[in-house]
């Protein structure tokens, strides 16, 4: 599964949006072990990967 943070669903462009560093500090926060992590202190693009209770694995995919 995608979730792409500035994107809708027709990929058009949506203001404003939580960038994937702040869902990843989110995510870290709250306990949840990333299997890939976003460089916190970069901008723009980036993406984080975490694993549902399931083993299912959900990309956080951020292209602006």
């Amino acid at each position: 599964m995608t979730f792409n943070p500035g994107w809708d669903h027709n990929a058009s462009e949506v203001n404003p949006f939580d960038d994937v560093r702040y869902i990843q500090k989110h995510l870290k926060s709250s306990g949840i072990d990333l299997i890939t992590q976003a460089d916190e202190t970069g901008e723009g693009p980036a993406s984080c990967i975490v694993a549902d209770p399931d083993g299912n694995m959900i990309l956080i995919d951020q292209h602006r």
